[in-house]
């Protein structure tokens, strides 16, 4: 087995493991809504990132499900209420 031919100094040691302790998280606020933001990701609160809308949110998917439920209940209800003709 290799046995190392000089002793490591601190220095040449301490910069190897320089990069395995864990650093704190930065957080920022967004600027669209104010909520708590890590950094480089976008805002679930807004669905905004660097100002532009790049997410849909849980609301606006929610409402947008409930107005199509709402046009294909008013469809179904036209459908029905249709007269017949018997000629």
């Amino acid at each position: 087995m290799p046995v190392p031919k000089r002793k490591t100094s601190k220095s040449r040691r301490d910069r190897r493991q320089s990069c395995k302790f864990i650093r704190p998280q930065q957080f920022s606020a967004c600027t669209n809504c104010a909520n708590p933001l890590a950094g480089h990701q976008a805002c679930l609160g807004c669905g905004f990132y660097q100002g532009k809308k790049v997410l849909t949110t849980k609301a606006e998917r929610m409402l947008k499900r409930m107005s199509e439920r709402k046009a294909q209940e008013a469809r179904a209800a036209a459908t029905v209420q249709e007269p017949q003709n018997p000629s």
